[in-house]
């Protein structure tokens, strides 16, 4: 892991995490936690929604962010719920309602490191993907849009939080740049989404070929 312009933390290769490592970690949610079937539910933004399956779900956008060493952007962050799991997975989140997935992908880079690209800078999606997130307090699924965009580290300056929600505050926890063969040895260690995304990422280059792949459903 390369981190010149990380957070305060961001050092080499963490250890694998202390807690069980199995889905549904720690046990039942206390009942305080569990969805009501309607109103919002703590750790999840407004965007996420009940659907006929009982299950929370939104639609987000991704970004794959490569600078000119091949180096991938990743940000770490944790459950609210069950602060000692945390893992690493690319920048992104929720699409706004009457937002396009590219505009969405845009916004969600600069609001969640302050860099800047035109939606014409993004190729793709290049991946799509349904995941199922395994949250202490309860299931959600999203349905993603991967794309993939290019900077030149020289240019990205720090990273900002000025664009963080309330919740992104609570949640996220550092931001760092990652060769590719350190990423394949974090993703022996600990949870990195989604799956063998340094396998994804080694198809994309060193150009997409401009078909877009789909990934399935995964759990996270």
């Amino acid at each position: 892991m390369v981190t010149p312009h990380a957070d305060e933390g961001a050092t080499g290769l963490p250890a694998a995490p202390s807690g069980v490592p199995s889905a549904r970690r720690g046990g039942p949610p206390p009942a305080a936690l569990q969805a009501d079937g309607g109103g919002p539910v703590h750790g999840l933004s407004t965007e996420w929604r009940t659907g006929p399956d009982g299950m929370r779900f939104r639609a987000a956008a991704r970004v794959i962010l490569l600078d000119e060493q091949d180096r991938l952007l990743l940000i770490r962050g944790h459950d609210i719920d069950q602060p000692s799991r945390s893992w690493w997975f690319t920048v992104g989140g929720g699409i706004d309602e009457g937002e396009s997935s590219r505009d969405a992908a845009v916004r969600e880079l600069h609001e969640e490191t302050g860099i800047r690209l035109s939606a014409e800078a993004l190729q793709g999606p290049v991946f799509t993907r349904s995941a199922i997130f395994d949250f202490w307090a309860q299931e959600c699924r999203q349905d993603e849009e991967m794309y993939l965009g290019r900077v030149h580290s020289a240019d990205v300056g720090e990273f900002s939080r000025e664009g963080w929600t309330q919740i992104e505050h609570d949640l996220l926890d550092e931001l760092g740049w990652w060769t590719l063969d350190d990423l394949e040895r974090l993703e022996q260690q600990t949870e990195v989404f989604p799956a063998g995304l340094a396998g994804l990422v080694r198809g994309l280059l060193p150009v997409w070929d401009g078909t877009t792949r789909h990934l399935g459903l995964g759990r996270d």
